[in-house]
């Protein structure tokens, strides 16, 4: 684990402890990090296949001799 000096607001590090039940500083930081990973994994999670679709991964479904009967 890497040691960082950063500046950052006591009230906005009070209300994510109060947030996230933490009661260190450090699992404060950390839970707001995995968070924001988490929302963003997610929100980005419905364009995946989107994307896979635009790149021909799926047309092979669109030859109807692939289609079950």
């Amino acid at each position: 684990m890497a040691k960082i000096l950063i500046d950052i607001d006591e009230q906005l590090l009070a209300d994510a402890a109060m947030a996230f039940g933490t009661k260190t500083k450090e699992d404060t930081v950390t839970a707001a990090l995995k968070d924001g990973i988490e929302r963003k994994e997610r929100a980005l999670a419905p364009a995946r296949p989107a994307a896979r679709a635009d790149a021909g991964a799926f047309d092979i479904l669109l030859d109807e001799a692939n289609h079950r009967r």
